[in-house]
């Protein structure tokens, strides 16, 4: 009878062994049609507020509707957000103007056969320069298609863009965003993002990227609706106290 007994509690335990060691299953939040205009964006705005009315009503009233702020998606929109690192609004607004002077048009195949005094002409440092050519030559490689990751899951899309050399995380999301008009991506590590997160939720500390991930989890599958919210909302906060904004996403 012992015997018996210590042979059930020996398959019990490999049981559990084998459910402890099975991986979960990766949960897929299918984005929906991009955001393409105001009213795809306010009835977006609406959905994300039956999951989360006490912010949003919160977010509305200092912020207002969010603004739609849509740019050109393809290579264009890419290298403008490559230009923007780091440096100031009026800054890349300059950079990218001349750029789009001297590589005409602006697009992969145009940017590979573009010398690099011309763009360092253009100001831009040698790390954006081997960005771009990067992901022009992953355009025409067939590794990437930009206007493609729309329809991708917000984490697929976003790993499809960094794997590209010198496409980094904030860089793949922001370009989701405002270009593709992705409904779930979510630039976390950005700081006036995280500013704007601190302040809305009445936290002490500003949330770095790790925590504000997690607090979006709430708002799948309209994470993008979110931020954009946010930054309304922190751009109404600031515009009212007469503080100085982070260098929120341009």
């Amino acid at each position: 009878m012992s015997s018996i007994i210590a042979a059930k509690q020996v398959s019990k335990l490999r049981v559990r062994a084998k459910s402890r060691a099975r991986p979960a299953a990766k949960r897929v939040y299918h984005p929906g049609p991009p955001i393409a205009d105001e009213v795809g964006l306010l009835e977006a705005a609406k959905r994300l507020r039956a999951k989360d009315p006490e912010l949003i009503d919160r977010l509305i009233a200092i912020g207002g509707p969010p603004p739609l702020r849509r740019r050109e998606a393809g290579f264009a929109g890419m290298a403008a957000i490559i230009v923007s690192q780091q440096v100031s609004t009026a800054s890349a607004t300059a950079i990218f103007g001349r750029l789009q002077e001297r590589v005409v048009p602006l697009e992969a195949a145009e940017i590979a056969k573009a010398t690099e005094e011309d763009l360092r002409a253009c100001g831009l440092s040698n790390a954006k320069i081997r960005a771009l050519r990067a992901v022009a030559q992953a355009i025409a490689e067939g590794a990437l298609d930009l206007k493609g990751l729309g329809g991708l899951d917000a984490e697929d899309a976003h790993k499809a863009l960094v794997a590209v050399k010198g496409v980094g995380p904030w860089t793949a999301d922001v370009f989701l965003l405002f270009c593709l008009g992705h409904p779930d991506a979510f630039p976390a590590g950005d700081i006036a993002l995280q500013e704007a997160a601190k302040l809305a939720l009445n936290f002490k500390r500003r949330p770095d990227a790790v925590r504000l991930e997690r607090i979006a989890e709430r708002w799948r599958p309209l994470r993008g609706v979110a931020a954009r919210m946010l930054w309304a909302y922190y751009r109404g906060v600031k515009s009212r106290s007469g503080m100085a904004l982070a260098d929120a996403s341009r």
